[in-house]
C-alpha cells in the first residue's frame, strides 16, 4: 500500500503514536490552527482524525468527505456523533483501559485530598497559618467505597482501594461478568450511595447516566459522605450537588470533570472549601498519554491496512463497508 494519508492530531499528543504511523501518515496537529473550529472547518483534508475532546458532530462529518476513521485518544466518546459517523461508514474506535491506572490513582488521590482537607490546609500554610486542629481529617481504612460502574477504571480503583483497607461495593447493571469475589454488588444506585462512605463514578455519559446522581442519591450518601467524579461531569446533577453542599447534606466532593468545561471561577462549586477541583487530568500522566497515543495510532493503521480495529464501537454498523 503506497498512498499516504493525512491525519489530524489532537494538541500536544505524545510523539510515539505519530512516529509509529509516519511511514504512511502526514500528520497535522490541531494546535497548528488558530482554533479547534478552524481545524474542524478543514476536516475535508483528512483521512483520519485522532481526537481527544474536540467535538465531532454531524455538521463536521458532513464536510468530512475523505474521513475513514475517528480514533479516540482515550475512552469516552460523548464528543463524537457515532450515529452520524456510522451513516457515513466511518470507523469510530477508542483505546479502552490504557488510562485506567492513571484515572484510578487520581480518583483515590481526590478521596485522600477531600478526607484530609489538603486543599484548604495548603492554602492555610501558604497564608502563614499553622492551626493544626482545624484540619483534622478522616482515615480511609475500614470505610466502604461505592463504585458506580465496574469497567476497567473502576476495577483498577477497587484494587488500589482494597490495598488501603477499603471495602468495595458496586452498582453496575451492564458488567455481570466482571464483578469478582470480594466486591459486593447492590441492585440500585440509591442503595450504592446509602451503603457507602464515599462513592466514585466510573460510567460514560449517556442518556441513561446523564444527571443520574441527583438529590436522592446525595441525600442517601449522608452528611459525612464524599462523592468523587473522574468520569464525566454530566453524570452528576450539578445543581443538586451545589444544593447538597450548601445545606451540609454531604461531607464533600472531589471533581475532575464538570458539566461545562472549564466551569469558570464564578461556578458555585468553587465557593465550597469541602470540594477539591482538578481540570480533567485523571488520565493525564506521562505513561497514559504515551499509551493512548500509541493505541490511537495503531487503530488508524489497522483501518489504513483495510481492517477494523478491535475496540471499534460501531462495528455492526460499518462492517462490510471497509475494503
Amino acid at each position: 500500500m503506497t498512498d499516504s494519508w493525512h491525519v489530524l492530531l489532537p494538541p500536544a499528543i505524545d510523539p510515539a503514536g505519530p512516529a509509529a504511523i509516519s511511514d504512511f501518515a502526514e500528520c497535522t496537529g490541531m494546535d497548528e490552527y488558530e482554533s479547534v473550529d478552524d481545524a474542524m472547518a478543514d476536516i475535508d483534508r483528512y483521512d483520519a482524525v485522532i481526537v481527544r475532546v474536540a467535538p465531532i458532530d454531524a455538521d463536521v462529518l458532513d464536510r468530512a468527505d475523505r474521513l475513514k476513521v475517528i480514533a479516540k485518544h482515550g475512552t469516552g466518546l460523548d464528543n463524537v456523533d457515532i450515529d452520524a459517523a456510522s451513516d457515513r461508514d466511518i470507523v469510530v474506535c477508542n483505546t479502552p483501559g490504557v488510562n485506567a491506572r492513571s484515572v484510578a490513582e487520581h480518583a483515590i488521590a481526590l478521596l485522600f485530598g477531600v478526607q484530609r482537607n489538603l486543599h484548604t490546609a495548603d492554602k492555610h500554610v501558604r497564608a502563614g497559618g499553622w492551626e493544626r486542629n482545624t484540619y483534622r481529617g478522616h482515615e480511609l481504612d475500614g470505610d466502604t467505597l461505592g463504585l458506580m460502574g465496574f469497567g476497567s477504571i473502576a476495577r483498577e480503583t477497587a484494587r488500589l482501594a482494597e490495598g488501603i483497607g477499603l471495602d468495595i461495593i458496586t452498582y453496575d447493571p451492564h458488567h455481570d461478568e466482571s464483578i469478582r469475589d470480594g466486591v459486593v454488588r447492590v441492585t440500585t444506585l440509591t442503595e450504592l450511595f446509602e451503603r457507602s462512605d464515599a462513592v466514585s463514578l466510573h460510567v460514560p455519559l449517556t442518556d441513561g447516566t446523564r444527571n443520574a446522581v441527583s438529590a436522592e442519591q446525595l441525600d442517601a450518601l449522608g452528611e459525612t459522605g464524599v462523592v468523587i467524579n473522574t468520569a464525566r461531569g454530566g453524570v452528576i446533577d450539578e445543581d443538586a450537588l451545589v444544593e447538597a453542599l450548601d445545606r451540609n447534606a454531604i461531607g464533600g466532593a472531589g471533581l475532575d470533570t464538570f458539566q461545562n468545561e472549564p466551569p469558570g471561577a464564578d461556578h458555585p462549586l468553587c465557593a465550597h472549601d469541602s470540594v477539591l477541583l482538578t481540570p480533567h487530568i485523571g488520565g493525564v500522566t506521562v505513561e497514559a498519554l504515551r499509551r493512548m497515543s500509541e493505541g490511537a495510532a495503531a487503530n488508524v493503521r489497522t483501518v489504513y491496512e483495510g481492517g477494523i480495529p478491535e475496540p471499534t464501537v460501531n462495528r455492526e454498523a460499518i462492517e462490510g463497508a471497509i475494503q
